[in-house]
């Protein structure tokens, strides 16, 4: 309810500010049908033949983008097929341009402008716009929606997505980013925003929001300045003495503060993507690694810097295995199948059930360390922490004994650790030979053959 509260009161304060550039607009036709898509062409025709100076620019890409929030879902999609499909690259145009250039006929800048199409400065026109940035980082989010449904239509929608990408990897250069701690102090507006953005463990309530900001709590994000009230990435961190291995103690409402003095670990228990319209441009390694910095001035006591992550394919990959792989991974001294006891559970085994939960590690163990695609782990937050520089320290069963945890990981979680003298080997070591850095403890689960059927293609 939160968040469709604010996403509409969002777009009605754009669709207010974009009306006083536009001057108004009269009514348009929400489902976008043949005769108001020949209009919308023309309008976009306009645009780009730039008649007028600023004002009239700014006034017509307002029209536009108006027309853009008025429409309903086929409006919209509609509108982004037909700026897809109908303002692309002109092939011919950009060969004879190619020519031009190699004759020596025309500068590198004429050429550049000739290879760019129509529909990227028609983008470009937006950020002269009040939220206009805003604006395309959610037009982004609309069209990986629609390509994420494999709608065969929407795969012309590919070349916008890459045009619209690049836009925004430039727009969202790291150099650009604020990192700011969001504390309870801060703009109501801002602490909602955190209940739609938190997409690990969801925030129940305003009490446990207020927990999760406490004295041994830290919440930070990146912002960026055309968007100075939208955080992009949220990193949640709880200070510890140790190493914490279940997250419901890790954020049990009821338990004391602790005194974030005496603490000598920061454990990064969620980070969450705050725009879909951002996915694929990475700066959540940056977000962790300023943080570190940040933390270690304020606590220098704090030497000792993990994770406490959820390994969100793990269930998948495990039911799809083979019965000949999954019961020599689970026990090869005792081969049987521990899937059947495994499903007949509600939850996370209990402790006197210690084959299942021995199980459940050695299984999590070759799940993170030889899992892979294309050289890299098949499991998404892996890759992440991985990529980062971070190791696996420790399978944690149990670790989450939500609904949400049991259906995706058997309730299965992980500790990457972060140690800072060895992050950039590990990272090294993962990209040019796919090398997955794990402690003793971890390597010691993997006492059977490294390849099985299923891992460089489950998924």
């Amino acid at each position: 309810m939160i968040g469709e509260q604010m996403f509409d009161r969002s777009w009605r304060i754009v669709q207010g500010l974009w009306r006083d550039w536009a001057g108004g607009g009269s009514a348009v036709d929400r489902s976008l049908g043949p005769e108001a898509l020949v209009h919308l062409r023309r309008r976009m025709v306009e645009c780009l033949e730039a008649r007028g100076g600023e004002a009239s620019a700014r006034a017509r890409a307002a029209e536009l983008g108006r027309h853009y929030l008025s429409l309903d879902v086929d409006g919209r999609r509609r509108f982004l097929l037909l700026l897809a499909d109908g303002f692309g690259l002109d092939e011919e145009a950009a060969k004879a341009a190619a020519q031009r250039f190699a004759a020596g006929e025309i500068d590198a800048a004429t050429l550049r402008e000739a290879l760019a199409p129509p529909r990227v400065r028609l983008l470009t026109q937006f950020t002269a716009l009040p939220q206009g940035v805003k604006v395309l980082v959610d037009l982004r989010a609309a069209i990986l929606g629609l390509l994420d449904q494999k709608d065969p239509e929407s795969a012309v929608l590919k070349g916008l997505d890459a045009d619209l990408k690049a836009l925004l990897t430039a727009w969202f250069d790291v150099g650009l980013l604020e990192l700011q701690r969001i504390t309870w102090d801060s703009p109501a507006s801002l602490l909602e925003t955190l209940f739609v953005t938190e997409a690990v463990h969801k925030i129940k309530d305003w009490k446990d929001l207020r927990d999760r900001l406490d004295s041994d709590r830290r919440v930070y994000a990146f912002f960026h300045p055309r968007m100075a009230q939208e955080p992009l990435i949220v990193l949640n961190v709880a200070l510890t003495k140790g190493i914490a291995n279940s997250v419901q103690q890790l954020l049990d409402e009821g338990k004391p503060s602790d005194d974030p003095a005496a603490a000598d670990t920061a454990m990064f228990y969620s980070i969450s993507n705050a725009q879909p319209g951002l996915r694929g441009i990475g700066f959540g390694n940056f977000l962790i690694k300023q943080v570190v910095d940040l933390l270690r001035r304020e606590f220098p006591r704090v030497t000792t810097f993990a994770t406490l992550s959820p390994m969100p394919g793990f269930r998948r990959w495990v039911d799809q295995l083979p019965t000949e792989d999954a019961t020599r991974l689970a026990d090869p001294k005792h081969p049987v199948d521990p899937r059947p006891e495994l499903n007949a559970l509600t939850g996370p085994p209990p402790a006197e059930a210690g084959r299942l939960a021995h199980a459940l590690a050695r299984l999590g163990a070759a799940y993170l360390v030889q899992a892979k695609r294309d050289q890299l782990p098949l499991d998404p937050v892996a890759r992440f922490h991985l990529g980062n520089g971070a190791a696996i320290e420790r399978i944690n069963v149990g670790g989450d004994r939500s609904e949400k945890g049991w259906r995706e990981s058997y309730g299965v979680m992980v500790n990457y650790l972060y140690r800072l003298e060895t992050i950039e080997a590990n990272h090294e070591a993962l990209e040019a030979h796919g090398t997955v850095v794990a402690s003793d403890a971890v390597r010691a689960l993997l006492d059977t053959p490294r390849r099985f059927s299923l891992f460089r293609s489950a998924g």
